[in-house]
Formats: structure tokens, sequence, C-alpha cells
């Protein structure tokens, strides 16, 4: 939609979001901070806290008395005042978590699912869970909702599970849309490796630049976070990193393809020869780079922890051993700081993110 004139209200939730974006990323914080780092009015910045104080989401944690000039409140978030749970479906599993507004994860669990399970039953699997994190405390009251982290190919637009690779139940299921109506909550629906982009950018900040999250957990996927926001691509299905093809005459793989890199490193994996998968992954690392020119790689992924050390020096050297790529084109490989928490905690943070966004803003 083109926005002809100024909406009042995109600007003042717009300022409110610049505001809590600052707010968790240096803590503590007075007018003048938000003021250097977002370029609002002073005026404008008075009334966004003094906005956030009354809905407590930010609380004055005292007053800064400089040798020269007026003292300063200093303010700081209130993290326990608003939370979100985050799901990560998988193929075996189902693991949730609570964030708090800060992005810190309280509480995470992970339970199994059955072989192809169905709709219904991950649909019992969540209300058991979030029973379970919610019973006997007030936190209902202060929960935003759901996000789901789920497998693809998905339509993040409309909410729909289109066919996730090797669940036979999964054939446009309206996912975000039953969720709701079941569970009573505002869920919010996204690719797996979106959902995990998205956790690593929360806790990067403003400095994480163009970035992609690869996760190995049954299968192998794609997060992107390009020009300061998560990448879906013009179908919402961007991130099917796993069945790019690496091998013409390999083995066929559950898309219907051949050679896709995921079952020619799966093969390997499941043969015990964890070195050459580490490798196969690493080729394909590689080969995103010379595409999108990337400042960080970030490995994540339940089966790819297992053997993180491996992973990280397989891409690590595959990256450095590129003659093409010299000190110019540096690109920062590491693992999840959040571990197997990734992709829910990342859920989560999207969930937030919809009421409290983080706009891109200039190192402070």
């Amino acid at each position: 939609m083109t926005r002809i004139t100024a909406d009042v209200s995109f600007l003042r939730g717009y300022n409110q979001a610049l505001v809590m974006a600052v707010g968790r990323r240096v803590g503590t914080f007075e007018r003048s901070t938000v003021v250097d780092a977002t370029g609002l009015t002073p005026q404008a910045v008075s009334k966004v806290i003094a906005r956030l104080t009354a809905d407590g989401l930010i609380r004055s944690a005292g007053v800064r008395r400089p040798t020269v000039g007026k003292p300063a409140v200093v303010y700081e978030l209130i993290p326990e005042s608003r939370y979100a749970i985050g799901a990560h479906v998988a193929r075996r599993t189902l693991r949730l978590v609570l964030v708090d507004l800060a992005g810190t994860v309280h509480h995470s669990a992970v339970s199994p699912l059955a072989a192809d399970f169905t709709p219904e039953h991950l649909l019992h699997a969540l209300k058991a869970g979030i029973d379970a994190i919610t019973g006997g405390n007030d936190l209902r009251g202060r929960l935003t909702g759901v996000g789901l982290g789920m497998i693809g190919p998905l339509d993040h637009e409309h909410g729909l599970v289109r066919d996730a690779h090797g669940l036979r139940h999964w054939h446009d299921v309206p996912l975000r849309e039953v969720a709701e109506s079941y569970l009573g909550l505002p869920v919010h629906l996204d690719k797996d490796v979106t959902a995990g982009i998205t956790a690593e950018a929360w806790r990067h900040g403003g400095a994480f630049g163009d970035a992609a999250l690869i996760m190995v957990e049954s299968g192998i996927g794609g997060g992107f976070w390009l020009g300061g926001a998560a990448h879906r691509g013009a179908h919402t299905n961007a991130g099917e990193f796993g069945h790019t093809v690496v091998d013409l005459d390999g083995p066929l793989c559950v898309c219907r393809r051949h050679g896709c890199l995921e079952i020619v490193h799966n093969r390997a994996a499941e043969a015990g020869d964890i070195s050459r998968a580490a490798r196969v992954l690493a080729v394909g690392v590689v080969n995103l780079l010379q595409t999108l020119d990337l400042a960080h790689v970030v490995l994540a992924g339940a089966d790819l922890l297992r053997h993180g050390d491996t992973y990280l020096a397989a891409v690590e050297r595959a990256v450095h051993a590129d003659g093409r790529r010299g000190d110019w084109l540096a690109t920062d490989v590491s693992l999840s700081s959040l571990g197997a928490d990734a992709i829910a905690a990342g859920a989560a943070m999207q969930v937030l993110d919809e009421h409290y966004g983080i706009p891109d803003l200039a190192p402070l």
C-alpha cells in the first residue's frame, strides 16, 4: 500500500519501536541516548517514553547527575513485562521456549513427535506444552502470542504449510488460522530457518549485516537476513538451501530431484562419515557466498551441533581456502549462540517483533 499522508498511528508505533530497540541494545538509556540513535526530536522521545512507562514496558532506573547541566532520568526495559512462546516444529520433535521482551530464553522443553504426525497431533502437543509453561502463574496476561518455526515449503503470507518435505499430511494446511483458533492466542507462522536467522539478528543488533543461518536437523535449510530484514522471497519460500543440486548423478532426494545437497550430505552422515558430511555442507556454503556475498554464516540445528566443531572447522576451511575471497570478502562463520533453541527462540522473537519491532539503526 502506498502511504500518501502520514498515518499518526503508524508513526506512533514506529517511534515506539525505535525506543524499544534502543532499550534492548544498551540496557539503560536516557532521552538523549534515544535522540542520538534514532534522530527523533527530544519532544517526540519524551512522549514515547511516557507512553511506554504507562504501559509498563520501561521504568525509571535512577537519575544521572552530570557535573554540568540538569540531572537526566535513566530508563530501562522491563523484560518480564511481555513474553512470547516459540515453537520449533521438526520432523521428529517439538521444542518450546519462553522468551521475554529482551530476548532472553527462560524455559526450554523438547518432546517427541510421532512419525508422520498430523496437524491434529501437532495442535495437541502445542497446547499441552503451552499449558505446562503458563500453568500456575500469571504469564497468560503478559503473553504476546505464539511463534511457530515450521518445516517448509510454506506460504508465510497466508499462513499455509504447502507441502512439508517428508510429511504426508501437510498439504496446504492453514496452520496459522487453525492454531490461533485452537490455542486462543495470536500465532505467527514462518519457516524454521527464517525464525532462526531472526533470533541471530536480535542478539547481534544493528551491526549484524547480511547473513545466513544454515540449519542441519533431519533436513537442511537456510534462513537469510538481507538489507536489515528477513528475506522470504517472492513466494515467501526462500530457504530451500538443502535442495540445491551438488551432484547431477547423485541419489534421488525427497524433493524428487537428484543430487541435492541434503541427500548427498545425509548419505554421508548416515554412513557415519561426519567429516565428509561437513565437507559437503561446506561446498554448499561457499556456493551461497558466491551468490549472496554474506558477512555472517551461522551454523545451527541439533544434528549439526552434535558435531559442531567438525562442521565449523570444515566450513571455515572451505571459506578461507577459496582463493577469490581475499581479506575484503571476509565472512564470519560461527555456531549459533542459542544452540538447539535457535529456531524456537527466533519464532518467539518474531511475535515480539510484530509489536515491538527492531528497525535498522545506526550503531551507537
